[in-house]
């Protein structure tokens, strides 16, 4: 009987080692991690810092967002046509939308020519309330306008979209470039399947001369997110995240904290290639070209484009 007793709290003792090396281990892993990720984060920092041009305003801006009342999580994402100016009108409107539950990914482009209400300030084209009060107030115009609210925003610099791609795909973004462009991109393009670098992808996405104008745009912006979102999965890129987080930052405003991007990009990377659904408001035909005071604008059916909306979001 002591030899079993002896033996049975050997075998204890050796398990209990056992699980405290492997606890060792596994802190020193994690350790090893996280040092890793911000070693690779200041290196991506201080290389866009050594460059870096960018015209996003570096101000803190208020931003009283919520998760929508679908449970999701959607990021206001804006880009601006600033030239210099410090109240810049929006030049790309999207909502970044992530359901955690089903872990969907929809993607909204908000044609920036919608003449809407803008809280405080009667009527006018939708990109001109970045101008008048910042993010806040246009994520107050599209709540108000559209029924849907974000939680975070995202101002984005062009530069910081180029340096982004060059680093995440050393060899291109493969994309079907529909047909030659090169008028106000400063690059120019030939139709076929082909992969780009930050420079020429970033030209194919501002290319709008041509019969559809700002709907082709916006079009190629969603063909393009989704293009990099799917490439984006390789093991070489999971790697780089904590890096690519830091060559963007500069070149981006918005209320998400570094942890909250690596989470999020973390998420991307390890469902592996999501499928991305897209929609932009106005849908056809629930909205005309007009005139007013002189501006060519979209007016819009605004019921009809909330129910899409919803439709889309909760489908």
């Amino acid at each position: 009987m002591r030899a079993e007793r002896h033996q049975g709290k050997k075998k204890k003792r050796k398990f209990g080692k056992i699980i405290r090396n492997l606890f060792i281990i596994f802190l020193l892993v994690v350790v090893a991690v996280v040092g890793y990720s911000y070693y690779q984060f200041k290196q991506g920092l201080q290389t866009s810092k050594a460059d870096n041009d960018s015209s996003v305003p570096e101000q803190v801006y208020e931003f009283n967002g919520e998760k929508d009342q679908y449970g999701g999580t959607n990021i206001l994402l804006l880009g601006s046509d600033s030239r210099g100016e410090e109240n810049a009108r929006a030049d790309t409107i999207m909502v970044a939308h992530y359901q955690p539950d089903s872990g969907t990914y929809k993607m909204i482009s908000f044609m920036r020519d919608m003449y809407v209400d803008i809280p405080g300030h009667g009527q006018n084209r939708i990109n001109a309330a970045l101008a008048y009060g910042g993010p806040e107030l246009l994520r107050q115009t599209i709540k108000e306008n559209f029924n849907i609210d974000s939680q975070y925003y995202a101002i984005l610099d062009f530069e910081g979209f180029e340096k982004v791609i060059d680093v995440a795909f050393p060899n291109g973004v493969e994309i079907n470039v529909e047909k030659e462009m090169s008028q106000k991109i400063g690059v120019t393009l030939k139709p076929g399947l082909q992969k780009l670098d930050g420079e020429h992808l970033l030209g194919y996405v501002r290319f709008r001369n041509d019969a559809v104008g700002d709907f082709g745009r916006v079009e190629r912006q969603q063909n393009a997110i989704k293009a990099v979102m799917n490439q984006f999965t390789s093991l070489n890129t999971i790697a780089k995240l904590p890096k690519l987080v830091g060559v963007v930052t500069p070149y981006v405003n918005t209320n998400m904290k570094t942890s909250d991007i690596l989470y999020m990009g973390k998420d991307v990377l390890m469902n592996g290639s999501p499928q991305v659904e897209s929609l932009r408001i106005p849908a056809d035909g629930t909205y005309q070209n007009v005139r007013i005071s002189g501006m060519a604008v979209l007016q819009v059916d605004l019921e009809t484009n909330k129910q899409e909306l919803q439709q889309f979001l909760t489908n």
